[in-house]
């Protein structure tokens, strides 16, 4: 007898077709029969061990968060509870060019110093790997839920480059074409960059698009941050679709928003570059976070020539005086590359966290709010934040449009990512929040996405660029990670106020057949595995 069947559920397949009634029959990890309610009738219904009721509850594919940052609390959190109460069953990590593998033992302390606003130093870590493989292996040991990588293009750069403003030599350059060809070779589905961030932001496009042929070798995809979401958004979206397009590489845009005055109600215009580039036969995705205000880290904001040489450097360029002067021209006038390209302003620079706790004063405020506070000006709170906190700030940035979120969200190639960073007293709420934030707000109170839709955007379309064969849609023989919630009451609990608080209507949370979540409460299984990149 099977292990267990979910009974009367209102399926939401993650097509995008039409709700139906069945009983779905779950055992070995897999989905093994779904009897749909017209089959029922006059023939024996499935029976198994267990029988979970599921009236008045929708039934779908596990969400998978297709832009993630918890690289290093997977391994510190076996709750996780901010993911998996949410109905996550996979998520993506390595984003944004800089995470952990591959790095040798003297790039490792350097990456883990440049993103501790991200995942903490770890030194609740014990960091004994070094590849990508390696690091796939250890989350192998057991984590919540499913976790695929992208390998790092800037921590890659660092490996080979170091953390140089200059272009990468031939011999280099066949270096990290080699590390991106292992990481692909054990296992990662794609690439990543922070283009933005150092050391990413330094490399050149002629050198990210011989990155993306190896990529695209593999039948992986290239995910970047890219250039500029400012004053150079809509030229940074189309340099990334012309260099994939040259490379052969198919595309996923991180977190692809338009934010800062200059770009109020110009989703259209993205849109329409993006349809353009699919009807020529580019091969195109992206995802956003269903909220107006970005997260960081306060030190991304400087300019790249601020940040070239990696932590140390930086540190060392905040305590001179005149450096730390030409550093606040180019953000508060110039506008920095680390900001967009858009002057900073002060106000919408919300500190979330810090690292150390005599500094949690500012968690909350602004940087203008704090500065006030102090008597002081904004610039000079700034400063002393990075270099007290050694770069360890991290922030919300108010720079959003609502429409521009509505616009993106409806797109054909859109699908969903949290960006959630868990770190700090006052993370955004989008790290505990973003996808019941869709079902609830999105779909039952705005109608922006029919229920249907907006499952197929969280399910079938991340699974599809991941290249899953298995995973994404109730089918029998797909794997069992599903997520059970109430249509009418599934909602974000977190809000900027309280930011870790878990959501409501979802009481059940399968990952290979095995509840992580059940009847609203978490559990000890430890269900989650690496998701490894699929051979093309």
């Amino acid at each position: 007898m099977e292990e267990l069947v979910i009974r009367d559920a209102d399926v939401v397949d993650g097509s995008g077709a039409p709700s139906y009634r069945a009983d779905v029959v779950v055992d070995g990890g897999r989905i093994v029969s779904i009897v749909q309610e017209a089959a029922q009738a006059g023939c024996q219904r499935p029976k198994a061990r267990r029988e979970l009721d599921a009236e008045g509850l929708v039934l779908a594919p596990g969400f998978i968060d297709m832009h993630a940052h918890s690289d290093l609390a997977l391994l510190r959190d076996p709750d996780h509870s901010a993911k998996a109460a949410q109905g996550v069953t996979l998520e993506v990590i390595g984003q944004d060019g800089l995470s952990y593998a591959p790095v040798d033992d003297r790039t490792l302390d350097a990456v883990r110093r440049a993103i501790t606003g991200w995942n903490g130093y770890g030194d609740d870590i014990d960091f004994d790997w070094r590849s990508v493989g390696e690091y796939l292996d250890r989350l192998d040991r057991g984590i919540a839920v499913n976790a695929a990588y992208l390998i790092p293009q800037g921590t890659v750069r660092a490996l080979a480059v170091g953390w140089a403003d200059r272009p990468a030599t031939p011999a280099e350059l066949d270096r990290m074409r080699q590390l991106i060809a292992e990481g692909m070779e054990q296992g990662a589905v794609g690439m990543s960059s922070g283009l933005t961030y150092t050391p990413g932001m330094y490399a050149e496009d002629a050198e990210l698009t011989e990155l993306c042929r190896v990529v695209a070798g593999y039948g992986g995809y290239y995910c970047p941050h890219h250039r500029s979401y400012g004053a150079g958004a809509l030229a940074a979206y189309a340099e990334m679709v012309e260099l994939t397009r040259a490379a052969g590489c198919a595309l996923h845009l991180a977190h692809a928003t338009m934010n800062f005055g200059v770009n109020e109600g110009r989703a259209p215009e993205l849109l329409a570059l993006l349809d353009d580039a699919i009807a020529g036969g580019a091969d195109i995705s992206l995802d956003t976070y269903p909220y107006t205000p970005g997260c960081t880290t306060l030190a991304a904001l400087l300019p790249g020539w601020a940040s070239e040489g990696g932590p140390e450097e930086i540190l060392g360029r905040l305590t001179d005086e005149a450096t730390a002067e030409r550093i606040r021209h180019h953000l508060e006038v110039v506008g920095s590359d680390g900001c967009h390209g858009v002057p900073v302003a002060w106000d919408t620079i919300e500190i979330s966290g810090v690292t150390d706790p005599a500094l949690s004063d500012h968690v909350g405020r602004t940087v203008l709010e704090s500065a006030r506070r102090r008597g002081e000006t904004p610039w000079t709170t700034a400063r002393r934040l990075l270099v007290e906190d050694r770069l360890g700030p991290t922030i919300l940035q108010h720079v959003g449009h609502e429409e521009n979120v509505r616009a993106i969200m409806r797109h054909g190639a859109h699908t969903g990512g949290s960006d959630g960073i868990l770190q700090g007293a006052k993370p955004h709420p989008r790290a505990y929040g973003t996808f019941p934030h869709y079902l609830g707000h999105y779909v039952r109170e705005l109608g922006v996405l029919s229920l249907e839709e907006c499952v197929a955007h969280l399910t079938s379309r991340p699974a599809a660029r991941l290249r899953l064969p298995d995973r994404g849609l109730v089918r029998e023989g797909y794997r069992a990670d599903l997520v059970l919630f109430d249509p009418e009451t599934v909602a974000a609990g977190s809000t900027f106020d309280q930011p870790r608080t878990l959501p409501t209507g979802i009481p059940h949370v399968l990952i290979n057949g095995r509840f992580v979540i059940e009847a609203g409460h978490r559990t000890d299984v430890l269900a989650g595995r690496s998701i490894r990149r699929t051979p093309a």
